[in-house]
């Protein structure tokens, strides 16, 4: 029997997805951004002091439709998020086509850094896709999530080449991806993945207190958090290069 561990289920969500969606943050990530809002996601299994449950398919499918009304009134749904629920491809399939039988609109957000195959098999289960696109250049990625930007600017293309509907959505990070000089370059790297729409998000504090719950150092400590009249020009750029654009979730 088919089991994934789930670290929080947020209900009456608004910002992933259209309509009242509820957000399944699926437990374990193999990226490490040094700005994650959710560190106690990332291990596979989680941190001493937290938890997760497990969950088979049946038993969060239960969960899931006791907000059906919901979904159904507003055109909402559910969001596959995390983490990273790309890593549980088998569970994930298997709830989109329980939650797709009860007439469940799913979405997923990804960080796209799985094998291909993996990759477009999930996203042929789901009916929208967010796909994180952190930086353009290979070095700061790496340096700043632990992973090169390869197979993640692969499978955009290959998402953006698929029936799926994709936003590309880049976190506005400071001092990572917020240089001017560098919006041109996202821009044509956009562009050249065949991207059509971007959602900016601006870098917020909401995981600040979770690193000193958990002991761990976090690289933004004391960082202002951003507004979206901060990422107005990066987004001015991208819409200039003929990109539809919106700020914020």
């Amino acid at each position: 029997m088919q089991k994934a561990a789930i670290f929080n289920i947020q209900k009456f969500s608004i910002h992933d997805g259209a309509g009242i969606r509820t957000d399944v943050f699926f437990q374990g990530c193999n990226l490490r951004c040094k700005w994650c809002s959710n560190p106690e996601s990332q291990p596979l299994k989680p941190l001493p002091g937290e938890s997760a449950r497990e969950y088979t398919v049946e038993e969060l499918l239960s969960e899931l439709l006791k907000d059906k009304p919901f979904y159904d009134t507003s055109g909402g749904g559910v969001t596959l998020t995390g983490g990273e629920a790309m890593l549980r491809p088998d569970f994930v399939a298997a709830l989109c086509d329980a939650l797709h039988a009860r007439n469940v609109h799913v979405a997923i957000e990804t960080a796209a850094c799985v094998p291909e195959d993996v990759f477009l098999r999930v996203l042929s289960h789901v009916d929208f896709a967010y796909i994180d696109l952190k930086h353009y250049d290979e070095e700061k990625h790496r340096e700043a999530t632990g992973v090169g930007l390869g197979l993640i600017q692969k499978n955009i293309a290959a998402a953006l080449r698929s029936t799926t509907p994709v936003v590309v959505r880049i976190p506005v990070v400071p001092g990572f991806n917020d240089s001017p000089a560098g919006f041109s370059k996202f821009a044509e790297a956009l562009n050249a993945l065949g991207a059509k729409k971007v959602q900016l998000l601006p870098f917020h504090q909401l995981g600040e207190s979770k690193y000193d719950r958990l002991g761990l150092p976090y690289a933004f400590d004391g960082i202002p958090q951003m507004h979206d009249e901060d990422a107005a020009a990066f987004a001015q750029t991208l819409k200039d290069a003929g990109l539809d654009v919106q700020i914020g979730g």
